[in-house]
């Protein structure tokens, strides 16, 4: 793609970036056909490519974004899938990124859309606030449908008569409607929809605060062969702390000491992805502070349960590149994440201790799949655990949850929704895995959706998963107790 940025903007870092995507960018279109607003929407302005167009001309006369770009770049889910497609290697992350701080840089949001967004950026990303905030949530839960009636399944209209003959014409015989469904029309979002979104989303009870939410050294179960530090992380150890506690039990028993620093927390992506860059290096610096401590006592590794997170750790190294002194910090940073089934596949499980004869959908989490291109790990430890394990259909879409996509979009995020568990369902699979909690909130209230390291922890031994009750039942005992 051709680019007309003049010399004095190219000074720009940001921009010098942006401008070396948008050349690699060839027009080809392939994004499209994985991208799932416009596969939903049919609109090109809904589709990467064509966000790119827009991007581009809003960069290059570096003008204040317009509300139709606002429009369109909000409904981006960052999904990335388009960048697992794409034979240029285009990095749409670090240029869609970039627009969004560019929107909250030049735009001017309506007044409940600004308090929404700050709100959230507020809250979520503190565990003791967002624990305050699900409590009250709850309350308000029963009336989500008097607020926002459509909230999660919300009225929509076919784009034309034609669309569904032309995009789905081979998928008709057996598909389920809401996978084979004409393309619509997205319902605006408005503060009422994203009330009652907010509402059915927060879960009917909490789990109490477990001991792996907080700062601690959990001991290796016989000599020490690594050490590593764990992500408490913010949203994931109010909704579910027992996926941590899984990770711990599991790592414990293979040999590798696992430590919690203080000092650590959210780690800047629901924010990031909000276009609040301050609030996003903020959390970012106060990671790599922490972990960067614990990594001068010798640290193999910092492992994180949550795959969004960890794509955006991943990424500290291009987030402060620029800083002088934070850029090295943040690279060595960045090289040591790992997801923790990239760690668990490294090391020796033994065999399981349990058998099952249940079968295991593996939905992998966009950030896991496109993000951090992370596609046989969880699919091997969990075969490899006794589990038989099934792919789903379209499996490279979006479910819709995309940190607050499923909030600020409720509309898009329903329709993905309904597909995804369609496809699930074709599956006929007993449990969903998956490794990353926006997809556990996303799907939970309709599907058993258990972290993959829950699943393997039973397998070896630990404790039922609480979500896959009446689901996941022992076979009969692999190896001596």
């Amino acid at each position: 793609m051709q680019t007309n940025f003049s010399p004095a903007q190219l000074e720009d870092p940001a921009i010098r970036t942006a401008d070396g995507i948008l050349r690699t960018c060839v027009h080809c279109g392939f994004c499209t056909a994985t991208c799932p607003t416009f596969v939903l929407l049919g609109d090109e302005r809904d589709s990467p490519r064509g966000r790119i167009y827009l991007i581009k001309e809003m960069l290059e006369q570096d003008r204040p974004a317009t509300a139709a770009d606002v429009l369109h770049i909000d409904r981006c889910l960052s999904c990335l899938s388009c960048m697992t497609t794409c034979p240029s290697g285009v990095h749409y992350m670090h240029l869609i990124d970039h627009a969004r701080a560019h929107v909250e840089e030049t735009y001017t949001r309506p007044l409940a859309d600004r308090l929404l967004r700050r709100v959230l950026a507020a809250v979520l990303p503190y565990p003791r606030r967002f624990r305050a905030a699900l409590r009250l949530a709850a309350l308000g839960r029963p009336f989500a449908g008097m607020i926002a009636p459509h909230a999660k399944r919300p009225a929509v209209s076919a784009t034309s008569p034609n669309h569904m003959d032309d995009e789905n014409r081979a998928m008709k015989p057996s598909m389920p409607a809401a996978v084979n469904a004409a393309r619509t029309t997205a319902p605006r979002a408005d503060t009422l929809s994203r009330i009652g979104a907010m509402l059915s989303l927060a879960p009917r009870a909490l789990p109490a605060a477990a001991d792996a939410a907080r700062p601690a050294v959990h001991a290796a179960a016989g000599p020490r062969k690594r050490r590593v530090a764990l992500l408490t992380g913010c949203a994931q150890s109010v909704l579910a702390p027992s996926i941590n506690a899984a990770t711990i039990r599991l790592l414990n028993r293979a040999g590798v000491e696992v430590v919690q620093p203080k000092g650590e927390g959210c780690c800047g992506a629901l924010v990031h992805h909000m276009g609040f860059e301050a609030d996003a290096m903020a959390a970012a610096k106060a990671n790599i502070a922490a972990w960067l401590g614990e990594a001068e006592r010798g640290l193999d590794a910092i492992v994180i349960t949550a795959s969004g997170c960890g794509t955006t750790i991943k990424d500290y190294g291009f987030m402060l590149r620029e800083d002088p002194e934070w850029a090295e910090r943040a690279a060595r940073v960045s090289a040591l994440a790992r997801d923790v089934t990239e760690v668990l596949a490294d090391l020796d499980l033994g065999p399981p201790v349990r058998g099952t004869d249940a079968v295991i959908a593996y939905h992998s989490a966009c950030s896991m799949q496109h993000g951090q291109r992370i596609r046989t790990e969880p699919k091997r430890l969990l075969t490899a655990a006794g589990f038989t394990v099934r792919d789903v259909p379209e499996g490279h879409l979006c479910c819709g949850s995309a940190g607050t996509y499923n909030i600020m979009q409720p509309g898009i995020a329903a329709r993905l929704r309904e597909r995804k568990l369609a496809n699930i369902g074709l599956t006929g699979a007993d449990i969903v895995a998956t490794g990353n909690i926006g997809c556990i909130t996303q799907l939970g209230d309709a599907k058993a959706v258990v972290h993959t390291a829950e699943l393997l922890d039973w397998a070896y031994g630990g404790p039922l998963p609480a979500a896959a009750g009446g689901h996941l039942r022992e076979r009969e005992a692999v190896a001596a107790a």
